[in-house]
Order: C-alpha cells, then structure tokens, then sequence
C-alpha cells in the first residue's frame, strides 16, 4: 500500500464506506462457514473447517451502504457496536468451545467504533460484559488470534481484541477512542481529528512498537478489494495456526499473563522493592475538602440570604460550605443548607441534613475505610516519566499533569497502600478522582499491577475502590491495555486463593468499571453512584437518551438480584451484592474479611 498522511488514511481508507465487512472476509476466506444462531445485528459469529483445526470466528461488523438507506436505518445510533445481548452471546460461544477445546482455534475479527453506550446495554450491565469478557480471552484453553479490520475503538475493541497472536491492517486504526471524542474532549473541538490522531498514535506501526499487535498484515492496493484482502488473511492464519499449534495450552495462559504486565513498566526496570517503596505510617487524618468545594465566604453572611430567619446559627469561628455547591461546573444538587466543613468531613463528604454525597477523594476514602495510624502508602512516587519516554510526552500534558499535581495531595490517580480494617492487615488500590479524575494510565496500571504483588507476596486481601471517569486519554492506547493489566492481576489474585473486594464510589465509569472494579469477589457499592461505561454527557453528545437513575446503584442492584435467574444470559456476573453508605461501608467490608479469615483459618485446620 502506497504511504498515506495519517488523516487522508483514516478518511479514504479506514473509513472508505466500501470497506470489506467481516462477512465479506467471512464469505471468501472460509467456503464452508457456518454461522452459529447468534449471528445478527453487529455480530457475525460461527465456525469453518481449516486446515486440520475447528476454527471459531467471532467478528464485528460496521453496517453496509446498503443497510443505511430508510430513514429507521439512519436513526439507528450502534450501528457497529456490540450490545450487551451479543457480548453474552459471545460469551456463551466461548463456553461452547471451552467445553470442546480440541483441535480448536478462536478467531477475532475486529471492526467497531466502540461498545453500545444506549440505555438497554448500560442497564445489562456492559460495563461488567467488557471486562468478563477480556478476562475469558485471557483464561480460555484454546489458541486465539485476532485481527484488526478497520477500526478498533475503546473497550468494544478490547473486549474481544487481546489474544495470543494480534494482528492488524496496515490501513487500519485502534484507539483508545474515536479521533472525533478524543477531539472534542481534548481540544474541545471534534474537528481537530489531525491533532487528536496524532495524539492518538492508533496505526499499526504504533501498536506493533507498543506491543499491543505483533504482525502489521498488508492492505489491498485498493481498498474495496475484499478477495485480495481475504486471500492475506488465510496466509496469516495459515503460518499463524501452525506456529501456535506447536505450543503448550499452559504456556499460552502464561504468556498471555505476562504479557499484560508489559504494558506500562518503567522504563528504568523496577523502581524500587516492594519493602523499599513503603511510606512511614500517616497518624494523622487526611480528609481534606475537594479542590471541588467551596469554602462560604463569610463576607458574604453579613447579606441577606436563603437562611434569613431560619433556625441556622453561624459560628463565625468555623468554616462553612453549602450543601451543592462546588467549583465544578454542573446543575447544583443538594438542599442548600450551610455545614460545618468539620462535620463535612466527618460525614465522609455526606452532608448531614440531606445525605447529597460530593465526591470523595483518595484521602477521604482512607479515612473512611482504614483504622487510624494504620496507612502506609506504597509506590508514592512512581510517576509518568518513570514510564513513558521524555520525548513521547506532550508539553500539553506536562502542563495537565502539573495542573492535577496542584489539585491533590498525591501524585498519581491511584494510591496504594497497606493498611488494616478493623485489624485485618489489606491492601488498598484506591481512585484519587481529585488527580485527572481518576483515570486510568500508565502509573494506575503498573501501581494496581505492584499492589496484586504486594497482596500475594504477604496473601493479605486486595480492597480497590473505584472512582473514575476513564481512560487518560493524553496516553493513547497505552492507557486503553491498562485494562488488560488490571484484569490480570485480579487473574493472578483468584488463582493464589486471595479475596478480592470492589467498591464502586460515585462515579465509576469508564475503562475502570469496565475492567478490575467488575470483577470483585464481591462488589460494594456507595448509595447513588453513578455506575456505567460510557457517562451521561458522551452518551448524551452521540445522540443516546439518559435515564440516570436506571444507571445508579439502587436500579442496578435490582437488576444484579436477578443474574441468578438468568445464568444463560449474565454467565458469571453478579453485578453489585451490596450497598451501603460511605459512615458504614468500613463495617461491610469488614464483614467479608472475618468470613474470608475464617474459612482460610478453616482450610487450614
């Protein structure tokens, strides 16, 4: 293929409406193809004889010209974009093959803008199907291999991309998000595709350099070629499926852990032991108010106001916020009623009148979780520039980083530590949503990936509480295969035996919930969080009605009573066993601590 600017590729060629489909490589590359009966909508799924092997294929597929031209076609938004329902369907595919893993081989097709993010697949729990899904591709005994087609977007990519071999069209993209939002969000402007792709660095030279595909295959000389493109495709299946054939099922498993780790380790090899990267113990309590909240100006409470002649007596000796109202821009909640800023933080952010819940930092969370005296944080100063080259960091994220440094007392969007409950000695993974709202990067990744370590190297149990708004975008891809790592490290908890414990704080979005935060042994979660992939503002942006309170804990906990009910469609997933407020989540978790010690302490005996 002749060498394309990275834009007029994205336009001419990733995005040619007369792209090859995966039905169309489906139809050419494999004669005897025989789709299975979840075949429909966005998913192409079924099985053909090749070589000597049983080859599954699962496959995204973008609608065809042909499918967009009545005006209910036009109106529909995921077109392209796998639902919750064919996320379950391709779990029950992989639980089929599992069940028969002879002689078998999985193939991905990959070709999305993203996961669905409508109200029916928020409400099925998408978020929890992304990250089972991920975790299957890297626990299930069969050989994998993927292959980008055109576009690999988000987690609805992710969520069937990560297999023993990865490949990628040399014409193709696979990105954190579509350039279009990652515009938008960065730039403030979806026009500036240019910059946002360049940020991105989604070609598959990028990734191969990234260790996110391994073989880049090469694009047709014309774009719409589907049979040039299918014949290449069977070549590297061909090579593909006899080199993994020759390979030990237990030695794939292993890679693919190991693997994982890879994405995002400090470039200077490791920084640190785990016994030298522990901080003193804090004896103090740390709950400070959010950068967020604004302390009331007492100025201004000379003034007459909404608490005149009420039964409110001001200590002008205290400091004072009202109820709803923060720096942050956004519709005002709460009952508008003044607090003390000491009961504020008592109350974990809570305000005492209303119950109206703000934020809550990694420090408040501390104090709301742990016994006093008893953190000790680990990897404090781990950093990006421990991880990603000087050079590939853009000024504007230096100056972004610099920005969130101002805003929180810890130095990177999860904090880590050691720490006890009650007197059981844990170890804390916990969302700094006041550091770049909690997202996901390289440090959260490598810094998880250090606690699992901590955690089976003294088989203490692992508490993660997430609070995030997604990915880093400023970090491409290389923040997107964080979730690859986390779900591994849980991976690597569940098999030594180690209990694992999720808190969903308000909110938790994005690649967080969609990948460690959904697979707690057991997942607690505070009252009213705002619990999905994809938030209220991008859905809304893309067209998508919101309901909120369909994706806020209460709603979503009925919902997850019935995954019993429904082991067909919700497989493994449970969703959320529990909520409880931030004055009595300690207690609850250390409910599920004495159960754990005491079967442990039972196995034992």
């Amino acid at each position: 293929m002749a060498r394309f600017d990275i834009v007029d590729m994205f336009k001419r060629r990733t995005r040619h409406p007369m792209r090859p489909r995966t039905s169309d490589i489906v139809a050419l590359a494999f004669g005897n193809f025989r789709h299975y009966p979840e075949t429909g909508g966005s998913l192409v799924v079924g099985e053909s004889d090749f070589l000597d092997r049983r080859l599954v294929v699962i496959g995204q597929q973008k609608p065809k010209p042909e499918q967009l031209r009545s005006r209910e076609a036009l109106q529909k938004l995921n077109w392209g974009m796998l639902t919750a329902d064919e996320h379950s369907a391709i779990l029950r595919v992989l639980k089929r093959t599992e069940r028969q893993p002879a002689r078998t081989v999985v193939l991905t097709l990959v070709d999305t803008y993203g996961a669905d993010i409508s109200m029916e697949s928020a409400e099925k729990l998408q978020a929890f199907f992304i990250a089972h899904l991920i975790r299957k591709f890297l626990t299930i005994p069969v050989p994998t291999i993927s292959i980008v087609l055109g576009e690999g977007g988000s987690g609805g990519a992710l969520a069937i991309q990560y297999t023993d071999r990865r490949a990628q069209l040399e014409d193709a993209i696979y990105a954190t998000a579509p350039p279009e939002s990652m515009a938008a969000i960065v730039f403030r402007d979806s026009k500036r595709i240019e910059d946002a792709l360049n940020l991105l660095k989604p070609t598959a030279r990028d990734l191969r350099l990234r260790g996110v595909i391994d073989t880049i295959l090469p694009a047709p000389k014309e774009v719409t070629d589907a049979a040039a493109l299918a014949e290449t495709i069977r070549t590297y299946l061909g090579r593909t499926v006899r080199e993994l054939s020759r390979v030990k099922i237990a030695k794939l498993l292993q890679q693919r852990l190991e693997r994982a780790e890879t994405f995002g380790q400090p470039k200077r090899g490791r920084f640190g032991t785990l016994w030298e990267s522990i901080e003193k113990p804090l004896l103090k309590r740390l709950a400070k108010p959010s950068p967020d909240v604004k302390l009331v100006d007492f100025n201004s409470l000379t003034e007459v106001s909404e608490d005149y002649a009420s039964d409110h007596v001001i200590d002008p000796g205290q400091d004072y916020i009202r109820c709803g109202e923060s720096s942050s821009k956004g519709p005002s909640r709460g009952c508008g009623r003044l607090v003390k800023l000491s009961e504020f933080l008592e109350n974990h952010h809570v305000c005492p009148f209303c119950g109206q819940a703000e934020v809550l930092g990694a420090a408040g969370w501390v104090d709301c979780l742990t016994d006093p005296g008893s953190f000790h944080e680990l990897n404090r100063n781990l950093s990006v520039e421990d991880i990603i080259n000087d050079r590939d960091i853009p000024e504007a994220y230096k100056e972004f980083l610099k920005r969130q440094n101002e805003r929180s007392p810890f130095k990177e969007s999860l904090v880590t530590a050691q720490a006890s409950v009650y007197g059981h000695p844990v170890v804390l993974a916990l969302s700094e949503f006041n550091f770049s709202g909690g997202s996901m990067g390289v440090v959260f990744g490598e810094k998880f990936k250090r606690a699992g370590d901590y955690a089976m190297a003294y088989r203490l149990p692992l508490i993660s509480v997430c609070c995030s708004g997604g990915a880093r975008l400023y970090e491409g891809i290389s923040a997107l295969m964080q979730m690859v790592k986390t779900i591994a490290t849980i991976q690597r908890l569940k098999e030594a035996g180690l209990l694992y414990i999720s808190i969903l704080g308000d909110p938790s979005t994005g690649g967080a919930v969609a990948s460690y935060a959904a697979l707690g042994d057991v997942c607690i979660s505070e009252p009213n969080a705002l619990i999905i992939f994809a938030g209220p503002r991008v859905m809304s942006s893309r067209g998508f009605g919101v309901d909120e309170k369909k994706i806020r804990a209460e709603c979503l906990r009925k919902l997850s009573a019935k995954t019993y009910e429904q082991p067909d469609y919700f497989h493994s997933i449970r969703g959320i066993n529990e909520i409880a407020p931030r004055s009595e989540i300690k207690r609850a978790v250390a409910k599920y601590l004495e159960v754990f010690a005491a079967c442990r302490g039972r196995e034992r005996g």
